[in-house]
C-alpha cells in the first residue's frame, strides 16, 4: 500500500497519477479525498488529530505527505508542527516510509544556486515553520527512527491556483487580461513543472537508495527572466506580450485587501534577484529529465 496525505491538491494528484506504474494499492487521504485512478481507496481523516493520521498511515509501505494548508502565517505556525509529528509518529509507529514534497523557503535568499546542501537560513517566518519541520525529519532520520526523504521543488507552474505565475500569467491571458509580474521581470526565477513534479516523487518513494537524504526535483537549468517567461507565455496563447510589474509598495496596497497577497510580502525577496534552483543530483541518478520551459509552458497554455 502506498498512502498519499493531503491527495486533493495538485501535487498530490500528480503523484496518484503516477504511482499505478509502481502498485496498485493506493490510498488517498484527505478531510474529503476525491479518486484519482478507478482502484483507489478512499480514506477520510484531518492530519492534525494523530489519532486520525495513524489510522490513515497503517498498512502503508511508502507514505507521500503532499498537503497544503491555508497561505496563512498564524495556521502554518500552529498546524505544520503538529501535522508533521502526527505524521512522523504514524510512520514509525506503523513502520512506514515517508516522502514530504516540500519547498525552497528555508533556504532564505541564496545567492548562485540552490542546491541540496544549501544551509537553512530562512528570512521569513513562513521560511522558519518549513525549516522547523524539515529538521523534525531529518532528526528522526538521524536517529535510525525512520526512514524518510525530503522532495523539494522550486515555485512551480501548471494549472494551479496554488501557482503565482499560473495566476498572474496563464489565467490572465486566458482572460484576455494583461500579465503581472512582482517586483522586477530582469531576474532570472526558476519554475517547476508541475507534472514533472509529481512523476518525480513518485519515482523517489519506489527508489529504496534515494531515502535518508534531501533531493531537488527535476527543474529546467534554461531558466528564463520574468520577461522571458511571460513573453513565451503569451506567443502560447498567440497573444501581444502585455504585462504590468507590481511594485512592493503596490504589492501592501492590495494586500491590504486580499489577504493571500498581504501573506506573500515577506516572500517578496525571492523576486528581488534570481531565483536559481538546481537540481543536478536527481538528473544525474535517473533518467527522467525535466521538461523543458517552451514545452511546459506550451502544454500549460493548452490546458486553459
Amino acid at each position: 500500500m502506498q498512502t498519499i496525505l493531503g491527495s486533493n491538491g495538485v501535487i498530490g494528484t500528480e503523484v496518484a497519477r503516477t504511482l499505478p506504474q509502481y502498485t496498485s494499492q493506493i490510498r488517498l487521504v484527505s478531510r474529503n479525498p476525491k479518486a484519482v485512478n478507478a482502484s483507489d481507496e478512499l480514506f477520510p481523516a484531518d492530519l492534525t488529530d494523530a489519532r486520525q493520521t495513524a489510522d490513515a498511515i497503517a498498512g502503508s509501505e511508502v507514505v507521500y505527505l503532499t498537503a497544503g494548508l491555508t497561505y496563512k502565517l498564524k495556521i502554518w505556525e500552529n498546524q505544520w508542527p503538529l501535522i508533521m509529528k502526527n505524521v512522523i509518529e504514524g510512520c514509525k509507529k506503523h513502520d512506514a516510509k515517508l516522502v514530504f514534497f516540500d519547498n525552497v523557503y528555508m533556504y532564505g535568499k541564496v545567492k548562485g544556486w540552490m542546491t541540496e546542501e544549501t544551509p537553512h537560513h530562512p528570512t521569513s517566518k513562513k521560511g522558519a515553520v518549513r525549516a522547523k519541520i524539515a529538521d523534525m525529519i531529518m532528526e528522526e532520520v538521524a536517529k535510525g527512527k525512520l526512514t524518510a526523504q525530503i522532495a523539494r521543488a522550486a515555485d512551480f507552474y501548471g494549472k494551479s491556483p496554488l501557482s503565482v505565475a499560473s495566476v498572474m500569467v496563464f489565467e490572465n491571458y486566458a482572460k484576455g487580461k494583461a500579465a503581472q509580474c512582482m517586483i522586477s521581470d530582469k531576474f532570472r526565477h526558476s519554475y517547476t513543472y508541475i507534472p514533472d513534479a509529481g512523476k518525480a516523487t513518485a519515482m523517489l518513494g519506489n527508489t529504496p537508495d534515494a531515502y535518508n537524504q534531501v533531493w531537488h526535483l527535476p527543474t529546467d537549468k534554461q531558466v528564463l527572466t520574468g520577461k522571458e517567461f511571460i513573453e513565451n507565455v503569451a506567443a502560447a496563447f498567440g497573444v501581444p506580450p502585455k504585462y504590468s510589474v507590481l511594485s512592493k509598495f503596490m504589492l501592501r496596497l492590495v494586500g491590504l485587501f486580499i489577504p493571500p497577497v498581504g501573506e506573500s510580502i515577506e516572500m517578496l525577496y525571492q523576486n528581488e534577484d534570481d531565483y536559481l534552483f538546481d537540481s543536478s543530483k536527481f538528473d544525474r541518478k535517473f533518467s527522467m529529465k525535466p521538461t523543458p520551459y517552451l514545452d511546459g509552458i506550451a502544454a500549460t497554455a493548452k490546458l486553459y
